[in-house]
Parts: C-alpha cells; structure tokens; sequence
C-alpha cells in the first residue's frame, strides 16, 4: 500500500485544495501517472502516481487539506493487480475483420495496442452508430421537440482565484494607487520586427513579439528610476539592483505572474525564450511556485484582448506595474505634418507611497524614447541592429 501524499507547493503555504482527479476510484494506474491536481493560492499543480496498483481516493474535488496529509492510497497487492490486465479480457472479445487482423499481423500489433492508440471518436465513428441503429424512433428526427430553457449555473471559486480576489481588493485599499499614461509610436519597432522576424526564428527558435522590447526598455528604466524599482516593507522601502519582471499570463485557471529573472542582463532572444517557456508550463499547470514568486515589476497586456486603454492594478508587494494596450493607426502630429501611425497608449499604475509623479512619468517616458528608437536599447557598438537580435 501506497499513500498519496499532499506535497509542499512552496514557502509559507500549509494548505491546497483538490481541484480534480484525473482518475475514478478504484480504477487502476501507472507509475508517474498524473492522477490530481490540487490548487493552491498562487498555482495548480499536477500529482503524479507514486506507484502503480488501484487508486483509492480519500479526498473529493474542493475539500480543503493539509500539506502533507494523505488524500488516497495504491493498493498494488496480487489480490488487485488482475485489474490491470481487465482491459486485455475485454479486447479478446472484441471482433476484427480478416483484413485487419492481417494488417496487425504484419505490423506487429494486438488488439491492445489498437484500443490504447484510439485517441478520439471522429465523425465517421458517430455517423457508423447512428446508420447501425435501425430501430431508432424516426418520428423525433422528422419532428424534433425544440425548446428554449432558462438555466442558470453556479460554480465554485478556485482557491487561486478567490486568493487573487482577496489581493485586488486588498490593493484597492491598502495602497496609493494612481496611473499615468502615455502613448508610444510603434513604427520603429514594428519595422525591425517585419525585418528580422524570419532570422530571429530560425536562429533562436522562438517568434519575435513586443513583449521582449517592453521587457528590456523597462529593465534598463528600472535602473534609471530605483524608486520603480522598490517595495514597501513595515516602515522600510527595500530597493533592488536587479530587475525580476513578472508577464501577466491568462490561463485557463486564471491569470499567473511567472517571473523572469535578472532581464538587464538578456537579450532579446534569452528574453522571448523565457516567456515562451513560462507560458507553456502555465497553461499546462506545470508552472511551480518558485517560478511565481519573488518579482519586483511587473507588466500586462491587455492588447492581446483588444484593449485600447485600461488602469492596471498593482501587483502586490510590488510598487509598480506597466500596462501595454492595442495598436491603433491613427493620425499624430510629426514635425507639423499630420502622419497615419500605429500607436500604443502604455500605462504606469504605481504606489505613490514611495513613488513620486516626476519618477513614474520620466520612467514612463523613457520606455516610450527606447521602443520609439530601440537601438538606445544598446550601448554603441558596431552594427548594433544584428546586436540586438543577437544574429
């Protein structure tokens, strides 16, 4: 026997919640198997199968338990193991056309390992069943009974999202909230993404976005303006020489803030792969805490959505967050010519606790001069467009 144990998400939490078994009770598993997942305020993450046997579970979707606490155990005696070869007894029943057989033959197959290929029911599967079924009530198919039902439905919080419920609210009152905003003409960037995007890719192996741009201007701004760069801790103000910005990632949990570290010392490409990585594991609940803890800045984008302009909220401890938007053409003012640009409105949410107006405007202001002119992203240096991209 077996248990399966509640691991440890990260530091300071002592409690999860189950959020589903992958498996039914009873049945039987694998070694390494995914069988849960178990939420807890900050991610969901998968559990595995500790052993191979039938799975008793001891814990239902949305029970609150304790690190460490077993919530089911493997019996892997010889009295169950017969349940593993079930599904071996029940292909001997199966019935295979002379044709097939042959095909298995040659190909070193059993029926077993036809049924463990299946992935997915496809249309020809469904239309076969209904063309079999002669004995069905055809008055319902020449007559169906339509009707429009009023229905409502009710869902459980995930404890992710009502932790991040708990801390919007608390931003909400627990800081100095205020936003700046500006707008940013894209032409340049845009122009040298259209140009490289190809080479990048094939280089690196990851697809050029903004995301990397914003993430490096707002690293080298960071430094420039420490202040961004601080958390309120007690009666302290902790400051940083580093920059570890979070992306705000939507997922199909709910929104996550993995971190990349250290971004004034990467370049585009180590950024973009980063990001990319990240984002899989959050979508794949495979993101761990460590990876969602410990940011000093952060940034959004709500552009992705379709988002013209929006006030992003602060991501606690941190003390600022940078919030991208949509690119619009529409007609600026360029040197008393009246010109059709693609622009972005950006906006700085910040704690004006520690930060003050002249620092959240000039912070903003010197991301837009960057992202408007992206080789002041580098120092001088010989051809300093194959520089950035890392070619």
């Amino acid at each position: 026997m077996v248990d399966i144990i509640v691991p440890t998400p990260g530091e300071s939490i002592s409690e999860v919640e189950i959020g589903s078994w992958l498996v039914e009770n009873g049945s039987w598993v694998e070694l390494d198997q995914e069988i849960a997942s178990i939420e807890s305020e900050k991610a969901t993450l998968e559990l595995t199968a500790p052993g191979e046997g039938v799975i008793e579970i001891l814990a239902q979707p949305g029970e609150a338990v304790k690190v460490g606490a077993v919530i089911g155990r493997i019996n892997a005696t010889s009295e169950h193991a017969s349940l593993a070869g079930t599904k071996s007894d029940e292909a001997k029943e199966i019935k295979s056309t002379p044709v097939a057989r042959k095909i298995m033959k040659e190909q070193g197959l059993n029926v077993d390992d036809i049924i463990n290929g299946l992935k997915r029911i496809s249309k020809n599967e469904v239309e076969m069943v209904i063309a079999s079924d002669e004995n069905s009530n055809t008055e319902q198919a020449i007559a169906p009974h339509i009707s429009i039902e009023r229905a409502e439905k009710r869902t459980r919080m995930s404890l992710l999202r009502r932790k991040l419920s708990e801390r919007l609210v608390a931003v909400k009152q627990e800081t100095a909230m205020l936003t700046t905003f500006n707008e940013i003409d894209m032409s340049a960037v845009m122009n040298l993404r259209n140009q490289y995007k190809n080479a990048f890719q094939n280089k690196h192996g990851v697809k050029l976005g903004f995301m990397s741009f914003f993430s490096l201007a707002a690293a080298k701004s960071l430094l420039a303006f420490p202040q961004i760069n601080s958390q309120i801790d007690g009666e302290d103000i902790i400051s940083y020489n580093y920059t570890d910005i979070g992306i705000a990632m939507q997922t199909p949990k709910g929104l996550m803030v993995p971190v990349i570290r250290d971004v004034q010392h990467k370049e585009l490409a180590s950024i973009e792969s980063d990001i990319a990585h990240l984002a899989e594991k959050a979508r794949n609940n495979k993101i761990s805490i460590e990876e969602l803890q410990g940011g000093t800045f952060s940034i959004t984008n709500g552009g992705v959505f379709g988002s013209l302009l929006s006030t992003p909220i602060l991501n606690p401890p941190q003390a600022a967050i940078l919030g991208m938007h949509n690119i619009v053409e529409r007609p600026i003012a360029v040197n008393g010519h009246v010109l059709i640009r693609p622009m972005m409105n950006v906006a700085l949410s910040y704690d004006h606790r520690i930060i003050d107006g002249k620092d959240s405007v000039g912070f903003l202001v010197s991301i837009k001069e960057m992202i408007e002119n992206p080789f002041k992203l580098l120092d001088p240096m010989g051809e300093p467009e194959k520089s950035l991209f890392g070619l």
